[in-house]
């Protein structure tokens, strides 16, 4: 019984931290886009930006990373034979990334409040999509365990980042054509 309430706390945890995970690089591409604005707006963006940053990353995704991985060591320790599957090695090398992307956000938050972060915005739309994909291989793990299908994952992972790289460009593109339109109509 305490193995099932370990794991329902683990994925509430992690629900949480990915949500954060999830929308804190957007804030990013806000915050860095804000630059682009008259001076009295982009400082009203950046201090807000600066703040919702910071209170995002330590009253909810630090919490929550530090609970689910709690609440992993909780499921471990109620079943520490699973250590010796292959399946959870790979995932715990997958979550040692993402606590490694979830801290690396830590330092963009205090990059972007000095002004030194030298990411654009085209970079950070990309990097807002590596928990996406991590996550579709720490759930793929959990799911199929040591019988995972590596020829689909591999080739899945692939279309992925190609379709989220095509989708960015595309927006991108979509997004600079908008803005110069705007311009040449307010000129």
């Amino acid at each position: 019984m305490p193995y099932l309430w370990f794991k329902s706390f683990h994925v509430i945890g992690f629900v949480a931290w990915f949500a954060g995970l999830f929308y804190l690089p957007r804030l990013f591409i806000y915050h860095i886009e804000a630059e682009e604005r008259s001076e009295q707006a982009k400082t009203l963006l950046q201090d807000e930006y600066n703040r919702i940053e910071k209170l995002l990353y330590r009253l909810i995704m630090m919490p929550a990373m530090l609970f689910t991985i709690a609440m992993a060591i909780g499921l471990v320790a109620t079943e520490p034979e699973v250590l010796q599957q292959t399946w959870l090695q790979v995932k715990l090398c997958i979550v040692l990334l993402l606590v490694g992307f979830h801290f690396y956000c830590g330092r963009l938050i205090r990059q972007l409040e000095a002004g030194t972060c030298s990411i654009g915005s085209l970079q950070m739309r990309r990097i807002n999509e590596i928990p996406t994909i991590l996550l579709g291989l720490v759930v793929m793990l959990a799911i199929f365990k040591n019988s995972l299908p590596t020829s689909a994952v591999v080739w899945g992972t692939v279309m992925a980042i190609a379709a989220f790289a095509v989708i960015i460009q595309l927006y991108a593109r979509k997004r600079r054509l908008q803005e110069e339109r705007e311009l040449s109509i307010s000129s």
